[in-house]
């Protein structure tokens, strides 16, 4: 009699369960989608938002609202502290101006000072420094001088365009990166981390040097790849062409000469009249905005509640960041995350679905500075993480002691982080031999949108590093470039024309699903 007074509670119980683990996701993400609309507004209506700007204060605010519209629960900043100086760009003019008139591509580098007017002067070509001794030659010679400066051993290579720069991933090109063996996650590279801390030295007192000589401005040359990507204009602009990596820091944006980046084919022509010995003037015009205090930091977070009381407590995680390089929009990084999260979140909760446990969305920002956000998160939530004494930024520093959990360390399950571009998700690293099997089975109905690969192999960056370096578990997507490596990725090409609809509505129901099932599932993800 007992257990048939219970039944109908056990029923609906269950029942509960099984709404929550096969509502129609397809189907509201696809007839009901508002990833284009939210692009609109966050890469149109608001633009580039560089760590540390207004632009990106207004795109916190902007995410608040619509996760509220949503119909999210426990909206909410979090703040991670003092950032530095807040900088944006209004324009940059420069131009030839002898042996001719010609206007040259060009943007202004992050946290470039600005020339207070156009300047004109002889241009000087260096090769860039290896050490300070190197500036024993320019003492006293470079006042009033526009200096080019080729920071590599060689001038950029113009690369003929003999490639696609928009690509999809082959069955052949997947089943080689999942073939690929497992490894478990190691601190950074020795030989990378030696090669960025006299890079980011040289580079910081190369910037003082030409401030203190007087020079009116510095252009170095944007970079390239393989296929060519970044010839045409995509110029990029992230701290690789900046004096040094924490430009940003007040004490260090003080001390800076105005800087521009050039076009690979504009650095080139004077690149070569400098080596004909051509006398050329050039007039620059840098003209930047930086704040007068120092900025603060803050995430964004929200979620889903759980309703398991047993497992309520317990939280699932998905994850993108809201900051961008200042060039372009930041469309495909990492708009198009931000973008497929908050989409499959408003899924969600769209189809009224009751999670075991709380799913939960974290909105990142300071990711371009080295995950400063994400980063601050697992301090304040999940684990004390000692680090050594160095100059390095803290992505590239070794712990220096053993990790020291929290208590929400243990309630969480999993972080899924989108930061690989806007493509349509192909599949999924696990980060873990002994989850194959269960992605496989959560992914089995989303073969014919195209996710067919399951890999144990990890595939962890940028934010996901912060979680994956206190034993979370870290699976990520892995998505088709189309032209995020070749193009996008941190140029003035990373514009809203760069995503593609159909892919970022498919990858917000893979995603909505793997976060459903993640949240449904009896246990939490296993741990290496």
């Amino acid at each position: 009699m007992r257990l048939i007074t219970l039944l109908p509670g056990i029923l609906a119980l269950v029942a509960g369960y099984l709404h929550a683990e096969s509502p129609d996701i397809r189907g509201e993400g696809t007839r009901n989608s508002r990833v284009m609309q939210y692009a609109e507004e966050l890469l149109d209506g608001i633009g580039p938002r560089l760590t540390g700007s207004t632009s990106l204060d207004r795109a916190v605010d902007w995410a608040k609202r619509t996760l509220g519209t949503i119909g999210l629960s426990q909206i909410h900043e979090e703040s991670w502290g003092e950032f530095g100086t807040g900088w944006r760009e209004r324009s940059t003019i420069i131009r030839i101006i002898a042996p001719d008139e010609t206007p040259l591509l060009g943007r202004a580098a992050p946290w470039s000072p600005s020339t207070k007017g156009p300047v004109a002067g002889e241009l000087l070509a260096l090769r860039g420094f290896s050490s300070e001794k190197d500036f024993e030659a320019w003492r006293g010679k470079l006042r009033g001088r526009i200096v080019l400066l080729g920071r590599a051993p060689a001038a950029p290579v113009f690369v003929p365009v003999e490639k696609p720069l928009f690509t999809r991933l082959t069955k052949e090109q997947l089943s080689a990166f999942a073939a690929k063996p497992f490894k478990r996650p190691s601190g950074p590279d020795e030989n990378i981390r030696s090669l960025a801390a006299a890079s980011f030295e040289i580079m910081r007192k190369s910037g003082q040097f030409f401030a203190s000589e007087g020079v009116a401005a510095v252009l170095v040359p944007n970079g390239n790849n393989a296929v060519g990507g970044a010839n045409g204009g995509a110029i990029h602009s992230d701290t690789n062409y900046t004096f040094g990596w924490f430009v940003y820091k007040p004490a260090e944006s003080r001390s800076l000469p105005p800087l521009a980046i050039l076009s690979v084919e504009h650095y080139g022509r004077l690149s070569r009249l400098a080596a004909r010995g051509v006398p050329v003037r050039i007039e620059v015009n840098i003209d930047t905005e930086s704040s007068a205090e120092p900025s603060r930091g803050s995430n964004v977070v929200a979620e889903i509640p759980g309703t398991d009381p047993r497992l309520r407590q317990q939280i699932v995680l998905v994850g993108a960041h809201l900051d961008s390089w200042p060039a372009a929009q930041g469309a495909t990084d990492d708009g198009a995350g931000v973008l497929i999260a908050i989409e499959a979140m408003r899924i969600l909760r769209a189809l009224e679905v009751k999670p075991r446990r709380t799913i939960r969305i974290g909105l990142w920002t300071g990711e371009e500075q080295g995950s400063l956000g994400s980063r601050a998160y697992v301090q304040d939530h999940l684990a004390r993480v000692p680090l050594e004494t160095s100059t390095l930024p803290d992505f590239l520093r070794q712990l220096s002691g053993r990790v020291t959990t929290k208590p929400d360390h243990a309630r969480l399950s999993a972080v899924y982080t989108l930061d690989a571009g806007g493509g349509k998700i192909r599949g999924i690293s696990t980060g873990n031999p002994a989850t194959v099997t269960l992605f496989r089975e959560w992914l089995a109905p989303l073969r014919d949108l195209g996710v067919t690969m399951v890999a144990a192999r990890s595939d962890c960056g940028g934010d996901c590093s912060s979680f994956e370096q206190v034993g979370i578990p870290t699976p990520s997507f892995k998505q088709d470039p189309l032209a995020y490596d070749s193009q996008s990725h941190h140029t003035a090409m990373d514009v809203f024309e760069q995503l593609v609809p159909d892919d970022l509505r498919q990858a917000a129901i893979v995603v909505a699903t793997v976060l459903l099932r993640t949240a449904a599932h009896d246990a939490l993800l296993p741990r290496l």
